[in-house]
């Protein structure tokens, strides 16, 4: 749709507040509660008709650490120097004054999440997942433990996830934080209204948006600042192909509500945004559990070795999309063998390798050569060619053999985008000379922040609701502390 930039003098308000908030999910409703504890009164625009957004759909980890209280029930003695190391190490665009921010103020964000109701609990989910099948709150969510971060710094594990049923973490969350805000006398809650545009008086300050209801047209006064918080692009089709053309090849599915659609990034670009990392995107096909799978390898079309299997399974589907076709199967033995839970089609079974290779169509002897190299290393417990975990580690000599379609087009890949609009630490939106556009704030999956910068192949289950939270909040406390125009 189209969406525009009306002037001041040109509206009537239908209601005026001291904050806009435009999206009701991890990023809106943090943003909309702490611009109240920070005194403003509030109006959340949603475009549902109830809250929750992308947040509500995600499995709910929350990428925290430096020493929260379930870290330390469990004798993980993170710190803010780790964590900050990592996710630096982790990060090819890095902000390193948001990174900083972000470490010294994650044990103070957990207690802000449990003070409003987000249930945790003080158990450790200590194995290999890419979604822990339990309701622990702790967990592994990145690469911590791959090579070569653990010679950057001693990994801890910060994936805390709500106390709920797997899948429903991040519901458990969103109706925790719904809740508080419902309570608040200083909120208005507004849902089934559609953002149209922005409103912007003749110094360039953001002031106002406008919506459509059920039909009505209304426009909504933002006396210190508008927040957006629309997630992400990914149900745009045009916008992924212009900007993220990965993300549009055919067998990868985007996941998000179907209102992801990119409409506060229009919106922003409209008002004189910049964009900042467009192409960052987020896509999954994991190989694991069952965890002995990790045990096999990973081969492209030649026959190779690509990458260390026991990876984060962002790392290892970054790899996989990078090899010739998309093209890729895990190769076990009867000991290393299992079914994958994400329902990867296993090809056949062999008793030796050279057939094996001859019925996949790979080069003559590159699989064999590749195996025999491996197994040498193996057989003394080292990967020194891809470094994987010597616990995963051993020969793949034991017939039968089997390989794994995890090909792009045959096996599950899902994926979003990350990429947004440019911000700064207070989520004030930035212009390409990196000056701010007034009036107007962002976060959560229409912002470019750690995430982004991370990009597919560092990125940690938990840092989009982590940052959007984080910085949500950032917004609602410099939006509502912003001086005030008069709207009348």
């Amino acid at each position: 749709m189209q969406f525009s930039i009306t002037p001041l003098d040109d509206v009537k308000f239908d209601r005026v507040d001291d904050v806009i908030v435009v999206g009701m999910g991890g990023a809106g409703i943090a943003a909309g509660l702490d611009a109240c504890a920070s005194g403003a009164r509030v109006t959340i625009l949603e475009r549902a008709s109830g809250g929750g957004g992308s947040t509500a759909l995600a499995g709910g980890y929350v990428y925290l650490g430096a020493g929260t209280s379930v870290q330390h029930a469990n004798d993980q003695a993170d710190t803010v120097e780790a964590m900050y190391d990592y996710l630096l190490a982790s990060t090819p665009w890095p902000d390193h004054v948001k990174l900083r921010a972000y470490c010294e103020g994650s044990v103070e964000h957990f207690e802000w999440l449990k003070a409003h109701g987000v249930p945790f609990n003080d158990r450790f989910y200590d194995h290999k997942h890419f979604e822990h099948p339990t309701q622990d709150s702790l967990a592994w969510t990145g690469n911590e433990k791959v090579w070569p971060f653990p010679a950057i710094t001693k990994p801890f594990p910060r994936g805390h996830r709500a106390d709920a049923p797997a899948g429903t973490g991040g519901a458990a969350l969103m109706a925790a934080l719904t809740a508080s805000a419902e309570r608040s006398q200083a909120i208005h809650l507004s849902y089934d209204e559609k953002a149209e545009g922005l409103v912007q008086d003749k110094d360039g300050q953001i002031c106002g948006v406008q919506t459509i209801q059920f039909g009505t047209r209304r426009t909504f006064g933002a006396r210190r600042g508008v927040i957006l918080a629309t997630g992400g692009f990914g149900m745009n089709r045009a916008l992924i192909e212009r900007y993220c053309p990965t993300l549009a090849l055919a067998g990868i599915e985007v996941i998000g509500t179907p209102n992801s659609d990119g409409a506060g990034l229009e919106m922003g670009l409209l008002a004189g945004a910049d964009m900042q990392f467009p192409q960052s995107i987020f896509v999954t096909s994991p190989v694991y559990p069952p965890a002995s799978l990790l045990e096999g390898m990973l081969v492209n079309s030649k026959g190779q070795r690509f990458v260390a299997e026991d990876s984060y399974h962002g790392r290892t589907t970054a790899a996989m999309l990078r090899q010739p076709g998309q093209k890729v199967w895990l190769i076990c033995d009867v000991e290393s063998f299992d079914r994958p839970i994400m329902g990867q089609e296993l090809v056949d079974a062999w008793d030796d390798i050279e057939l094996m290779e001859k019925d996949l169509a790979l080069p003559k002897g590159q699989l064999q050569t590749t195996i025999r190299d491996y197994n040498h290393h193996a057989a003394h417990g080292v990967d020194p060619v891809f470094h994987k975990g010597e616990s995963y580690v051993r020969p793949i000599d034991k017939p039968p053999y089997a390989a794994i379609d995890c090909s792009l087009g045959s096996a599950p890949y899902l994926g979003f985008t990350m990429g947004g609009l440019r911000t700064n630490i207070d989520g004030q939106v930035l212009k390409g000379d990196g000056s701010p556009v007034p009036g107007l704030f962002a976060a959560g999956a229409v912002a470019a922040n750690i995430a982004a910068a991370q990009g597919l192949e560092n990125y940690a289950s938990g840092t989009c609701i982590g940052e959007s939270t984080f910085f949500g909040r950032r917004c609602g406390k410099a939006a509502a502390t912003a001086p005030a125009r008069n709207l009348g």
